[in-house]
């Protein structure tokens, strides 16, 4: 009996021991860099968010942070790789909302919930509606007007099929009951040079992808797919305001940890990238390429949103169309 207690009491202690080894790491956290996943490729809108919310987390928490870059299948792969991290700390990631990527990868044993922990919202951007400058629609209307009159003449620029344009665009259609030919670019950059050369006419853009063609006057700015104006992207009006009421459509950056995050170390995190977001000249570097600093209340308000959203994410997945193996 004695030796019994003995294993016993020496297990306890070890319980004790661990117990105050995990506390401790959270206390310290972070002692050591943080890396930051990014599921799009360098140089895109998510790439800019990230690199400016990783300098700005740096600053608040004291280590670096430092971006890596996991492209493919629309933020899939980069989300199935931080799903899988140790939940520590150290590995965060930044991409759309995961709703989307489930309803687009239906197959991909992904668990928009409860894989991970949501920290905060970061960015929010409305993308732009443009067109080529020869065509005879010069508004919202004097388009919708006209596609309506000539369905399926208007050949759309997509940057690739289940891209967040091309739910956009599937939108609208649905929204103001017009129909578009839609061709399927590898990107917003070919969609752009289509569009620009004439052989197509319209396309739906993330701001970086084409503010420099609209100040040259290669685009024309039709209106946002936002159903209000931004403060990012002055002088084009919101879709409510041109003519389409009931459509809004948006693109966001978030950061989420693995499932299993301490509370603690959430937190933490969430200070940091929210005061870090809120410094000075960090909304007027967004606001360049077209969006807003959108940071959460909390992180049990940002998963709140996100619960929100997810029915709609999912249904404006479908009316698209979208389905990605």
């Amino acid at each position: 009996m004695m030796l019994i207690g003995r294993k016993i009491a020496f297990v306890f202690t070890c319980v004790l021991i661990s117990c105050g080894t995990f506390s401790y790491a959270q206390s310290s956290y972070p002692d050591r860099p943080i890396k930051l996943i990014v599921g799009y490729p360098p140089g895109g809108a998510a790439d800019f968010v990230a690199r400016v919310t990783a300098e700005q987390i740096s600053r608040e928490i004291g280590v670096a942070v430092t971006v890596e870059n996991r492209p493919g299948a629309g933020g899939a792969i980069a989300a199935d790789l931080v799903a899988k991290a140790v939940p520590d700390g150290y590995t965060i990631s930044l991409y759309g909302p995961h709703a989307q990527i489930k309803a687009l990868y239906p197959r991909m044993a992904l668990d928009a919930e409860g894989d991970f922990v949501p920290v905060t919202n970061i960015a929010t951007g409305s993308m732009i509606i443009c067109a080529n400058p020869n065509v005879p629609y010069k508004n919202l209307r004097e388009l919708i007007a006209y596609s309506k009159a000539n369905p399926g003449a208007i050949f759309n620029a997509s940057s690739g099929n289940g891209s967040t344009p091309h739910l956009a665009a599937a939108l609208f259609e649905s929204v103001g009951n017009v129909k578009f030919t839609t061709i399927q670019f590898k990107g917003g950059g070919p969609a752009a040079v289509s569009t620009i050369s004439g052989d197509t006419q319209l396309m739906f853009a993330t701001p970086p992808t084409v503010m420099s063609f609209i100040k040259s006057g290669d685009l024309k700015a039709i209106a946002l797919t936002s159903a209000k104006p931004s403060a990012a992207i002055p002088g084009v009006a919101g879709a409510e305001e041109s003519g389409l009421a009931g459509y809004n459509s948006t693109f966001s950056y978030g950061l989420y940890f693995p499932a299993g995050t301490p509370f603690a170390i959430t937190n933490k995190m969430f200070s940091a990238a929210t005061k870090g977001m809120a410094q000075p000249g960090v909304k007027q570097r967004l606001a360049a390429q077209g969006m807003d600093v959108t940071t959460s209340k909390s992180p049990g308000q940002f998963q709140a949103h996100l619960r929100a959203e997810a029915p709609v994410l999912t249904e404006i997945v479908r009316i698209s169309g979208a389905k990605l193996e």
